[in-house]
């Protein structure tokens, strides 16, 4: 069916590639720094997943950073010439980057204005993100106007959520996330601190697990209890950051705890894994109720 707008989401979504394709749908690639290159987070095509990692534990430090007016310009003028668009944003707790989406939306809008362009802030970033867009996207194939997929997003996003745990320390302090002594004291006890996207659009410190197995029983356990979701619904995601044995293993735990679930596993990308570092797993969901702050 050909639609009289377009779809179209950021790579901070961490929207799995073969998805992508699959449905086409264009993606607006978030830049990112990693030993003196810029990058774009192209959903692991011209870096991949598990080299961006191997970077990282070879010392590489990587740096996220925004894109400006003029970039998205490009991406959406093109778009307005001829469509509609809708375009759904990660938080604008995370970034400064939706401003320029917004100066952009001006500026074409005065160009174009008989064209409409409704732009979403989920306040989600990652796996949650792209099971909004996901099931957003659905919609949208199945031939549902601008208004009404925007309205669902808007209705429904406070309802994905996802928990995260790391496994190594030393990255949330190398991006100041904790302290040189939290750092070396959560070490010695093997504590894996657990990371949560809040209902306010922010990414929180939740609880202290001692022990990988712990933690990654700990968020399977919170996702069911606390976001109770519906596996008719929408598929679970489990993020991994080159952490392929962990990832299968809490696939199974979720398999275990929700009969009928659909589990997919897929990469944390560029910009969470520059502050969560290699090893981290996350379990992200869209739950029955909007998730608690």
């Amino acid at each position: 069916m050909e639609m009289d707008y377009v779809f179209m989401t950021d790579s901070d979504s961490d929207l799995p590639y073969h998805l992508k394709e699959q449905y086409d749908i264009p993606v607006v690639y978030m830049p990112y720094a990693l030993d003196g290159k810029e990058y774009f987070d192209d959903l692991g095509q011209t870096l991949d997943h598990k080299s961006y990692y191997d970077k990282m534990r070879a010392g590489a430090n990587p740096v996220t950073s925004a894109l400006n007016e003029e970039a998205y310009l490009e991406y959406f003028e093109p778009i307005l010439k001829e469509k509609d668009l809708l375009f759904v944003a990660f938080s604008s707790k995370l970034s400064c980057t939706l401003q320029s989406v917004y100066s952009a939306r001006e500026k074409l809008l005065k160009q174009y204005p008989a064209r409409k362009f409704t732009v979403v802030d989920t306040l989600r970033i990652s796996g949650p993100m792209a099971l909004l867009v996901l099931k957003a996207h659905e919609m949208y194939r199945a031939g549902k106007p601008m208004d009404e997929v925007a309205a669902w997003l808007e209705a429904n996003k406070l309802r994905a959520a996802a928990y995260f745990t790391v496994d190594d320390l030393k990255y949330l302090k190398r991006g100041g996330r904790i302290s040189s002594v939290a750092a070396t004291v959560g070490s010695m006890l093997d504590l894996k601190p657990i990371i949560v996207e809040a209902s306010d659009g922010t990414l929180q410190a939740g609880d202290k697990i001692r022990g990988r197995k712990k933690a990654l029983n700990y968020i399977v356990d919170k996702m069911v209890e606390v976001g109770r979701p519906d596996p008719a619904e929408s598929p679970i995601i489990v993020l991994n950051a080159d952490a392929p044995e962990d990832a299968e293993r809490t696939k199974a735990l979720i398999e275990q705890k929700i009969p009928g679930a659909n589990v997919l596993i897929e990469h944390v990308g560029p910009v969470i894994g520059a502050h969560a570092g290699p090893g981290t797993i996350a379990v992200c969901f869209i739950g029955k109720e909007n998730f608690p702050s």
